[in-house]
């Protein structure tokens, strides 16, 4: 879907309008988050977001997968798939899965780390039994499996728009339960659209951990001195379109698509023709790339686009290396009784 404009006004006679039935979903939105889980027998780290859309979530699933590992762990990601047909629960194979099964996420992620896709992630709990600790990537409003610790996602720039529940604005229940069940804010990319936020966080004792965005040196140089034309179909386009330009990517011509697009072959021919035509280089995510793959990878009539490559980069890796060894030494402690 695309985010409506009115979710990132302060206010609107459209989000008034809308605002007893937002009242009604996040009345149950945050009863359900109450529910009892399940229990994993490995701790359980969720990366999730307050609102709908694009945050920085699976950025931040692979920074926390690539610390885990550091620190001698066996991260196995559970997902629900988002976009995907397969209900699962199922282990994520890119030699034989596509994002059209399993969602873009998950093949994504799947390039690098074991990837369990379950609609009831409870269920999928079961195909993790390798795994030291869970990495949950989104479901931090879903009660089926119980966090030992919750690292909530937001972006500098955008905060939580207007601050209201869907649909009268992006938040997927009231604020405040969603505060409170806070372990650690990632706040990416500069912008002051999170202050109040963090510091709010801060008040309650819960670590703010800055980030930004780090582009892939050999996605740099594949673009260095060419006019690019940059396309996506993610939750939030400008965020993309902003982090190319302001690693010095020459972005001529941009086209932003609803979030999690199926792209056909013949809006990639369109591209691809639009780009020739005047001289310019396409370029697009690697969450957009993994929705172009089949099962053989990537098919030859995409060849020509170029996957622009970040990676999410911790101004104190100190503070989230601490946070997270902490939490985990919690986490068995209570398990063993101890």
């Amino acid at each position: 879907m695309r985010e409506p404009g009115f979710w990132h006004r302060p206010s609107s006679w459209t989000s008034l309008l809308l605002t007893p039935l937002a009242a009604l979903y996040g009345a149950v939105a945050a009863r359900r988050m109450q529910r009892p889980g399940v229990e994993a027998s490995v701790p359980v780290l969720c990366v999730g977001n307050y609102h709908v859309g694009g945050a920085g979530k699976t950025p931040t699933a692979l920074a926390l997968a690539k610390l885990l590992r550091e620190l001698g762990e066996r991260p196995v990601v559970l997902s629900r798939g988002y976009g995907g047909r397969l209900r699962g629960p199922v282990r994520v194979d890119r030699g034989s899965h596509t994002a059209a099964d399993v969602g873009d996420e998950p093949l994504m992620l799947a390039a690098t780390l074991p990837v369990v896709v379950a609609r009831d992630r409870a269920e999928g709990l079961a195909l993790a039994q390798d795994a030291s600790v869970i990495v949950m990537d989104d479901g931090f409003q879903n009660p089926g499996v119980v966090k030992d610790a919750s690292l909530i996602v937001i972006d500098g720039v955008r905060g939580v728009g207007n601050g209201h529940v869907f649909p009268a604005g992006p938040l997927r229940a009231p604020l405040a339960p969603q505060l409170a069940r806070t372990d650690a804010l990632i706040v990416v990319g500069d912008g002051n659209a999170a202050q109040t936020i963090a510091a709010g966080i801060e008040a309650h004792g819960k670590p703010v951990l800055p980030a930004h965005l780090q582009p892939d040196d050999a996605s740099l140089a594949a673009l260095r001195g060419v006019r690019a034309f940059a396309f996506t179909g993610i939750g939030d386009p400008a965020r993309f379109f902003r982090t190319l330009r302001s690693s010095g990517v020459d972005v001529v011509r941009e086209r932003a698509f609803a979030d999690h697009h199926a792209f056909t072959k013949s809006e990639i021919d369109e591209l691809i023709a639009d780009a020739r035509r005047d001289g310019l280089t396409l370029v697009t995510t690697e969450k957009d790339l993994a929705r172009l793959r089949d099962a053989g990878g990537l098919p030859a009539w995409a060849q020509a686009i170029v996957p622009f490559a970040v990676t999410l980069e911790f101004e104190e890796p100190a503070a989230l290396r601490r946070f997270v060894t902490e939490q985990l030494t919690k986490a068995r402690l209570r398990r063993t009784g101890k």
